[in-house]
């Protein structure tokens, strides 16, 4: 059985500044509460490989994977999967945004399955998914339009 969640916010700022401010990887500390490293591994093109590593967990774990995307940005859309899958079969991304009323929508669609020795389970995992996008996505909202605020672009 595969794991699915999917998930959107609207954050008030100009498409450009949004599309520039979530696809740049090496920032990503920055943006989301959950990654201490982002290590840029390869680039070519419009597609990057990198490190991701979170910060220590309760238990002094500081997890790290290794992920590939591809944005598009013709489309507005960015194809991510895991290199590394750890405890995942497999873990792939679909980011899209598109212009609405009040701003850009941007959508996070995960698709998984976990392997048979993982600690957690699809369902576990799913909560955990579902608790912590709706979280990141605020964040990120909120730092993107505060910086929207900053240039006078809102």
């Amino acid at each position: 059985m595969a794991g699915h969640t999917e998930r959107a916010i609207v954050i008030s700022a100009p498409a450009d500044l949004v599309w520039r401010m979530t696809n740049d990887v090496e920032s990503w500390p920055d943006l989301f509460s959950e990654y201490a490293k982002a290590e840029i591994i390869h680039r070519e093109g419009d597609t990057v490989r990198f490190r991701l590593t979170m910060h220590p967990d309760d238990d002094g774990n500081a997890w790290s994977w290794v992920s590939e995307r591809t944005a598009d940005p013709a489309t507005r859309t960015v194809r991510a999967h895991r290199v590394e899958t750890g405890w995942f079969e497999y873990m792939n991304i679909r980011w899209e945004y598109r212009e609405v009323p009040g701003g850009v929508e941007m959508r996070w669609i995960q698709d998984f399955r976990m392997k048979a020795e993982s600690p957690v389970d699809l369902e576990q995992m799913t909560r955990r998914i579902d608790t912590n996008t709706p979280v990141q996505m605020k964040l990120i909202k909120e730092k993107v339009e505060q910086a929207a605020r900053e240039a006078g672009t809102t």
